[in-house]
């Protein structure tokens, strides 16, 4: 992979992560038009998830101090800080159990071919429509039980092409859900998520050897992806945050439709 080849999809990873588009199935069909390997895309594919995340804690580092602060209060009883922190820890759940159990078989199963991505991408496109044209009532906070249902669409997005920023924010949605604390929550609940699975990936190959670490990719071309990915993960979160308060996420569904089909057609010929 070339400097160029790695700047290019670290920004494809950094605009993605937060756009309800599907960062894995976005990076999937740049690795088949770069011609990256798996190998490759694994070791680089970590870089970047890292970096997004790290971008999410610069954008909403209020929103976590706040967190953090109301944690350590105890009154009696739980405050909105320690409510909060215990739905993102809810949310978490279901894509533990498929990271730790069900990961592997899941890849195995579906691959990441680009008629799997193509077919997910509809689904999320599906997903986003329905959510717009959709009007339940509203709540004012995020219950448990809808946390543990956000975290199961987080947790169906380790399918490749299905957004996962688009699953957990429609399904909010549809749960009637406000759309002004969704795009925070999910940003959030997803931080723990990738920076164990980025440290167990540290760990298996730290035991592999430190060749592992940046097996099939150069040490500049990792470190261009990864301030690539961080930069441009800083201004998508900012923008999709305020995308998703004025409620456009319709059109993020017509360019998950057109992409999708596109693909499968694609495939097909």
């Amino acid at each position: 992979m070339s400097t160029i080849e790695a700047i290019l999809m670290g920004l494809v990873q950094g605009l993605t992560e937060y756009l309800p588009v599907s960062s894995s199935g976005h990076l999937t069909i740049a690795s088949a038009l770069f011609g990256v390997d798996g190998e490759q895309n694994l070791t680089f594919t970590i870089a970047v998830h890292v970096a997004t995340v790290l971008s999410t804690l610069v954008i909403l580092w209020k929103e976590i101090v706040w967190i953090l602060k109301g944690l350590f209060k105890w009154d009696g009883s739980l405050n909105v800080e320690q409510r909060y922190a215990l739905s993102i820890l809810v949310s978490m759940i279901p894509v533990g159990i498929v990271g730790v159990f069900f990961k592997d078989y899941v890849e195995a199963i579906f691959g990441s071919g680009l008629l799997i991505v193509g077919c997910c991408l509809l689904l999320t496109a599906a997903l986003l429509i329905f959510s717009y044209y959709a009007h339940p009532r509203q709540k004012e906070n995020i219950s448990l039980r809808d946390a543990f249902v956000i975290g199961l669409a987080q947790a169906a997005a380790v399918l490749p092409g299905l957004s996962r920023s688009g699953s957990t924010i429609a399904t909010g949605l549809l749960l009637g859900n406000k759309k002004e604390r969704l795009a925070q929550f999910s940003f959030l609940m997803v931080i723990p998520p990738i920076l164990g699975e980025a440290m167990l990936d540290v760990l298996k190959a730290m035991k592999e050897g430190s060749e592992a670490v940046t097996a099939g990719i150069g040490l500049v071309p990792l470190m261009a992806g990864f301030a690539a990915a961080f930069i441009s993960g800083c201004l998508a979160c900012r923008w999709m945050i305020n995308i998703v308060r004025q409620g456009k996420l319709i059109y993020f569904g017509i360019y998950c439709a057109a992409v999708g089909l596109a693909l499968i057609i694609f495939n097909l010929l």
